[in-house]
């Protein structure tokens, strides 16, 4: 994902989250990743990450065109779950351990599910590995925001802390997070509002609302301190909650550094300034389409927005 220039318009700023191209020839330029039984990949690798990955005997790399890395079931099809789950923490565990990719920080991360299996049981991998095999990953947005009759709409907007290892310092949606294994879309946005906001599980079951889900599909880029070029297939469920006015969100843990209360014009002039982590902008774009803020006669890439905002991801999703 790339920076934003100093002309940023609405496309401009989605087209950072969406940068993979649209050419359906560009497959053939990276390892597809296939798990068992499955005819269908999974993911898009680099090159440069194939050749690096210290692969154990649970894959196979084939190096001719149409070049692939598949996941083998060494369980022979009496636990392919769990076989799929071994070969990528083993594999995973020996990255850390050799401090290989800068994706991983040096450390674990917590799982998630890789949505495009379709097995009896649930596989998954850490997520700061799934850029690596280029997987699908999933997120859960919420956007809070107060309405006054005189002063109109305002949206609770976060900074985030300095010493995050993504886009530190840059204003983020009200409350976000990953999808872990086991867990769902609202339950990531229950605890996470608590955790980065403060705000009652209680408060969030009686307002927060889905409002569906944006997709897109970029790659890693001058935002991420990790490999550069990593192809990024990613959906996010987006949610809005309207607050009471006497409802604060505080930082609760140390990833939000402060919250402030923007006005709509504020929220715009901050992503057209490109303030916001990219896919947080994406979000908020989103949101303004959604409240008519951002409208046909207003916006002229407005349908192209939009398309871009919904891209069909090429791998399978379960989700």
């Amino acid at each position: 994902m790339s920076q934003q220039d100093d002309r940023a318009t609405y496309l401009s700023i989605v087209t950072l989250c969406d940068d993979f191209t649209y050419d359906s020839d560009a497959a053939e330029d990276y390892y597809q990743l296939y798990l068992p039984d499955d005819d269908q990949p999974h993911g898009y690798m680099l090159t440069d990450i194939v050749k690096q990955m210290p692969w154990t005997s649970e894959f196979t790399v084939r190096h001719d065109h149409p070049r692939s890395v598949t996941v083998l079931d060494n369980s022979h099809g009496e636990d392919t779950a769990s076989a799929i789950n071994d070969a990528f923490a083993g594999l995973v565990n020996n990255c850390i351990d050799r401090k290989l990719f800068g994706s991983l920080d040096g450390r674990h991360s917590e799982s998630c599910t890789i949505v495009s299996a379709k097995y009896d049981q649930p596989v998954h991998v850490e997520r700061f590995a799934a850029a690596l095999f280029g997987l699908t990953q999933r997120g859960a947005h919420l956007v809070a925001y107060t309405n006054d009759a005189e002063i109109g709409m305002k949206l609770w907007i976060p900074r985030r802390s300095a010493h995050l290892y993504t886009c530190p310092g840059m204003l983020d949606t009200t409350v976000a997070g990953g999808v872990k294994s086991g867990s769902s879309p609202f339950l990531t946005i229950i605890e996470e509002a608590q955790e980065e906001a403060s705000l009652p599980e209680m408060l969030v079951r009686q307002h927060a609302r889905s409002r569906g889900a944006i997709s897109h599909l970029s790659l890693t880029g001058k935002g991420f301190r990790g490999e550069q070029g990593l192809v990024v297939p990613d959906f996010i469920y987006v949610y809005d909650m309207e607050l009471p006015s006497d409802v604060v969100p505080k930082p609760c843990d140390n990833e939000v550094g402060e919250f402030n209360c923007m006005s709509i014009e504020e929220v715009q002039a901050a992503l057209l300034n490109g303030e916001f982590k990219p896919d947080s902008a994406a979000v908020l774009i989103d949101f303004l389409i959604r409240h008519s803020f951002i409208i046909p006669e207003n916006e002229p890439d407005f349908v192209e927005i939009s398309m871009r905002l919904h891209r069909r991801l090429p791998f399978r999703v379960l989700a």
